[in-house]
């Protein structure tokens, strides 16, 4: 006995030492598991240096540090807002060209997505002063390229600021309820996916910008529950696929004249301008338009000194133009673009006047993200998935089209930070296994010069708890080769049947189905794993960086294929020896809710659970540009809309359903799920609904992200 008690003292200390940890919601949401990453780098011009910004949140302090690209020394502490109480704390900055100027972000608030209003303090190096931009929050400031000026929009009209003589310029005064000078309306900054909407031309002496008139626009309203007595309705111009949407027009404001004139591009004003840029010439302004369908884009040069303009380059479909920002001058004026018009997105070289050069890239494969051009040694720097369509890999090519090369040396989601000069990198990495790191290295051999960043410490803290690995592998469904990845339980046992819960997206172009790191959704569901359930994700036809024939096979009929390959999946997945077929559920957020909820309705013999967060259930509901791209209008394709829509079918729910939404989505508005709860009571379907007051389509905000996991964590722990 006495031995037997002495062996329990010596193995039991052990098994406490060697125990693996479980990962909880709690931690997921207090981001104990967040990588660290260099925020804001910044490549100086000037020196071979770069900037990082350096935010302490707990201490309210920030700080932009320079450091050199060859020893890694730091070279300079350029502000730091501990060290001057003129200085406050900021969470965001931009240089001016001569990089003599910063632009430092503070007590910014977000209006929607992408937009916000913040106060912006102008710090000089040359002087080391710090002043106030303006009185008041603003939106969008940016440097005159001489660094003389700030342009900015303040309640709807835009200002330029004169640095050198401390005097503002209200350069509009019609901006108003229903004006927007300077900025995007709702449904740009949402779907062309930029705020600023104003542009300074080579020289600084003149700025064109785009106006909004929303007057036409629909409103759409929402109560905001707040804490008070009563709660307020909060208004805005939201267009609804098939509505009208905000007429625009363009100008441009010359500082010399002091006069605000009309550009004029064509005989027909364009319905859509999803881009303005000024090239390198003073005089010449880059303007992308295309039309209602969107399957029409032109791009035009337009001559601000003789009031010309010129189509240079079109691209026209059947289905859609994806419209981009991959415009890239080079000092000649010549200028790089890429298109999908032989049916994978590639890199292409044009001469000034619009006449292709050079189709740079070429393959079954598709281009990803355009990095730059270095002119001296006439490299193009730039993304694709040429290893695999899951994978991110760098490439530089000469603007020949000659001697490509690989920058980055494993697969996984490779990115790339040059210096101004190209001599160097900062390579990013990451893989399923791997958190970001940071390295720097050289730009002619590749070679490593210095480690900046590894996450080590992280690595070292997930050493301690039961992560599975995240199995990637293709499954054939309806005659495609679809990306998987799958998470088994740890102790997994091919004898036994476990639970499978499925996620996905679906929407077109996305991809979830990615070799890299995780984010929070990943340890979510590394804890479910933990908790015995497999869980799967399946990038099924419509999903991107497959060429546009698998793309766009979803035209006009949204979340149709998506669907069927989703229930597809399960079904094939449902004969495996070790999942148990009676135990398939579904969740996804936003189109990944449209799609769950039609997953448990139309493969209600697949599925038995299903959660939708923020779905939406009827494309009817949803905005123009988005909607009708891959739809067109309600009026030209309502069999489109309604066939896919999940309210018109409640009765075919058999399985667990769990609605979720915030009632403050401004995005996907709340009546999407209130008309799809309306449907499930009038066929006296059960179902559960939780809706988060006042949170917007990302439902987050204090303690909400936890309580929103834990809801759906015991809702499966229960029902799968």
């Amino acid at each position: 006995m006495k031995l037997l008690r002495l062996a329990l003292v010596l193995v039991f200390p052990f098994t406490l030492i060697t125990q693996k940890k479980e990962i909880t919601n709690e931690e997921i949401w207090n981001f104990e598991f967040s990588s660290e990453r260099l925020e804001e780098i910044h490549p100086l011009t000037t020196v071979s240096q770069y900037t990082v910004l350096e935010v302490d949140r707990r201490t309210q302090t920030s700080k932009i540090v320079a450091y050199d690209y060859a020893t890694a020394n730091v070279t300079e502490e350029i502000v730091n807002s501990a060290s001057s109480a003129l200085v406050p704390f900021f969470t965001s900055y931009s240089f001016s060209k001569d990089e003599n100027k910063l632009l430092l972000e503070s007590e910014s608030e977000p209006i929607y997505r992408r937009s916000k209003r913040a106060k912006y303090f102008i710090y000089d190096r040359t002087t080391n002063k710090t002043s106030l931009l303006f009185g008041s929050k603003v939106q969008e400031p940016k440097f005159a390229p001489d660094g003389s000026k700030v342009a900015f929009v303040f309640e709807r009209n835009l200002y330029i600021k004169n640095l050198e003589e401390n005097s503002i310029e209200q350069i509009t005064s019609d901006g108003s309820e229903h004006i927007i000078n300077g900025l995007t309306d709702w449904v740009y900054e949402e779907e062309f996916g930029f705020v600023r909407a104003f542009d300074w031309n080579a020289d600084g002496s003149a700025l064109v910008f785009m106006q909004f008139d929303e007057t036409l626009v629909p409103t759409y309203s929402m109560d905001v529950i707040g804490d008070n007595l009563y709660p307020f309705p909060y208004t805005f111009k939201y267009p609804k696929a098939g509505e009208t949407n905000s007429t625009v027009g363009l100008y441009l404001y010359s500082l010399a004249e002091k006069q605000v004139t009309s550009i004029t591009l064509g005989e027909e004003k364009p319905y859509y301008i999803p881009q303005i840029k000024f090239s390198p010439n003073k005089n010449k302004l880059m303007v992308q338009t295309i039309n209602r369908h969107q399957n029409h884009l032109q791009l035009w040069s337009y001559d601000i000194q003789q009031g010309t303009a010129q189509v240079i380059l079109e691209e026209r479909e059947d289905t859609y133009v994806d419209v981009h920002d991959n415009l890239k001058f080079l000092k000649d004026e010549s200028f790089l673009w890429t298109s999908e018009r032989d049916g994978y997105n590639h890199i292409y070289h044009y001469k000034a006047d619009g006449t292709l050069k050079k189709q740079l890239t070429q393959g079954n494969w598709e281009v990803t993200r355009f990095f730059g051009v270095q002119e001296k040694t006439k490299e193009v720097y730039y993304a694709s998935v040429e290893p695999g369509s899951t994978e991110r890999a760098v490439y530089s090519i000469k603007l020949n089209g000659s001697k490509k090369r690989a920058l980055s040396p494993e697969n996984g989601t490779n990115g790339v930070a040059f210096s101004a000069d190209y001599k160097y990198y900062i390579h990013t990495f990451e893989d399923s296994n791997t958190p970001m790191q940071y390295n720097l290295r050289l730009t002619a051999t590749g070679k490593i010069i210095r480690p900046i960043e590894d996450n080590a410490a992280l690595k070292k803290k997930l050493s301690n708890y039961t992560l599975s690995t995240k199995e990637f592998s293709t499954i054939e469904i309806n005659g495609n080769e679809l990306n998987m990845w799958m998470i088994k339980p740890k102790d997994f046992d091919h004898n036994k049947k476990y639970p499978l819960l499925m996620f996905q997206y679906s929407g077109p172009g996305s991809q979830k189905v990615a070799n890299s790191w995780n984010d929070s959704n990943d340890f979510w569901h590394q804890s479910l794993a933990q908790k015995g359930y497999i869980v799967a994700c399946v990038d099924g036809r419509g999903t991107g960086f497959k060429g546009t024939a698998f793309k766009k096979v979803t035209y006009k009929q949204l979340v149709h294929f998506e669907t069927l390959d989703q229930i597809e999946v399960a079904r094939k997945l449902g004969q495996e020896s070790y999942i148990d077929a009676e135990r398939i559920g579904i969740w996804g957020w936003s189109y990944g809710g449209h799609m769950s909820t039609n997953c448990i309705l139309k493969g209600n013999d697949v599925f038995a659970l299903a959660i939708a967060v923020a779905p939406v259930t009827s494309w009817r509901f949803y905005d123009t540009i988005y909607t009708e791209r891959f739809m067109r209008t309600p009026q030209e394709n309502p069999e489109g809309y309604d066939l896919n829509s999940p309210f018109n079918y409640p009765e075919l729910l058999k399985g667990d359903y769990l609605l979720i939404h915030g009632s403050g989505d401004d995005n996907v508005h709340l009546q999407n799920t209130m008309r799809m709860a309306e449907a499930l009571v009038q066929a006296n379907k059960p179902f559960e609904l939780m809706i988060y007051p006042d949170k917007n389509h990302g439902i987050f905000g204090g303690n909400t992200r936890l309580h929103l996991y834990n809801k759906m964590t015991n809702f499966i722990l229960n029902k799968l």
